[in-house]
């Protein structure tokens, strides 16, 4: 069985690549059908590519953000995936899930083939392929909630931002899978930060500590007829070429509130320790990382994240101001402590969901909703303070942008190679 992904893992070549989708490069029309408030009433297929459980999620969000809409098609790696996420939407969404064995598809042209047939594409793969999936997307001129991270490094970034530029030219809709800005609370807290509540900000700590996401199985769970390629697939949370490291993956929401906070500013710099204190039975990711960001004004931003089972966990942004303080995640609500009192008493409606009320009702509208600038800004800051752990150095963000880095496996790797991913990286030497 071959992985949802292009024959090609080279995002630097998969530009070039899309010659394959020339009958998908013009925009996608919704037909003009429309209700009596004058807004478009189409029934609009929807395409999953990636049936985990944030997939699985997202298409159940999907189903409960517009009523006329179907999952129509979906794509993973693994068929039993795809089946079991049909079997359960089915099940919850009775007469809106159209999905049979020939529209559930794998392969190395899996996506593809959703995006041909489906006028919104859901994306929540491994985020190395991301990018690719991305520009896919964009050249067939469809509309897409796209999971966060979006890259896993600076090449795939400049992939992802290609094609977010392209789909601001076709007046796409692209929602991010950045939750917390799709919070009720985190929304009007952040609004009263950049309104002066508590002054000038002079200082952020952020903490993700938590247990291991997808802990590495022994390797006896590994059967004989798995290649290198699909065991690494299969447990993609451990390799740095699929999910980008825990720094990337999980505490890139961290990194998000904290770019949010600081009006989506770039750094000036980062330096970062980080390691793997827990021996791990396969993979190449640290378990832990520490980043401080330099901002303007000697602003130091820290982001600081574990994955260790047993120790004091923690999901909170700590921001200081010349006036204040804003407190996020300790307590039951964001609340201001300082010249200003504040504490929100609202209401704080699930953020997965309403992240796609909203995407779904700017496709309606046909008013085009684009995280795009501010998610792939978010993302390579995260990627950024990523570099700087592995390699112990300080870099900068012009660095950071025009770097090299490609963590994707050779171009011709196939899904039964053999591969051997890079070593667990030691800070100040070379790989």
């Amino acid at each position: 069985m071959n992985p949802i992904i292009p024959a090609s893992l080279s995002r630097r070549s998969f530009l070039g690549s899309t010659a394959a989708l020339t009958p998908l490069l013009f925009p996608y029309v919704i037909k003009e059908a429309t209700g009596a408030d004058g807004k478009n009433q189409d029934t609009l297929k929807i395409g999953l590519v990636g049936c985990g459980g944030r997939g699985t999620g997202a298409a159940s969000q999907a189903l409960s953000a517009d009523y006329n809409i179907q999952l129509y098609a979906v794509a993973d790696a693994l068929a039993e995936k795809a089946d079991a996420t049909v079997k359960m939407l089915g099940d919850k969404f009775a007469g809106r899930v159209d999905v049979p064995q020939d529209r559930q598809f794998t392969g190395f042209d899996a996506y593809k083939k959703v995006i041909e047939c489906c006028d919104v594409i859901l994306l929540a793969t491994p985020p190395g392929f991301r990018p690719g999936h991305m520009q896919a997307v964009v050249e067939a001129g469809k509309h897409m909630f796209c999971e966060k991270p979006m890259a896993v490094d600076a090449a795939g970034y400049r992939v992802a931002l290609d094609a977010i530029r392209k789909a601001k030219e076709k007046k796409l809709s692209v929602v991010a899978g950045y939750c917390w800005r799709y919070s009720a609370s985190r929304r009007e807290a952040m609004r009263l930060l950049h309104d002066g509540q508590i002054g000038d900000v002079t200082s952020i700590l952020s903490t993700y500590y938590t247990g291991p996401v997808k802990p590495m199985p022994e390797a006896a769970a590994r059967k004989p007829e798995w290649s290198d390629v699909e065991w690494q697939i299969r447990n993609w949370y451990n390799f740095s070429w699929l999910s980008g490291d825990g720094m990337v993956e999980q505490a890139i929401h961290s990194v998000d509130k904290l770019c949010w906070a600081m009006k989506d500013a770039d750094p000036i710099s980062c330096f970062a320790t980080g390691g793997r204190q827990i021996p791990s039975l396969g993979g190449n990711i640290y378990d832990h990382n520490h980043v401080a960001y330099e901002f303007p004004n000697n602003v130091i931003c820290h982001v600081t994240s574990r994955q260790i089972t047993g120790c004091y966990n923690e999901n909170a942004d700590i921001i200081r101001g010349t006036k204040g303080s804003l407190i996020i995640g300790k307590g039951n609500a964001p609340f201001i402590d300082g010249e200003t009192r504040w504490r929100f008493k609202g209401e704080d409606k699930d953020m997965y969901q309403v992240e796609h009320d909203e995407f779904f009702a700017a496709i309606r509208k046909g008013e085009p909703r684009n995280d795009g600038d501010w998610m792939l800004h978010s993302t390579m800051v995260g990627i950024m303070g990523r570099m700087a752990a592995y390699t112990g150095k300080k870099i900068t963000w012009d660095e950071a942008i025009k770097s090299e880095e490609d963590l994707a496996p050779e171009e011709t790797l196939k899904w039964g190679d053999k591969f051997e991913p890079t070593p667990l990286p030691k800070p100040g030497q070379k790989a």
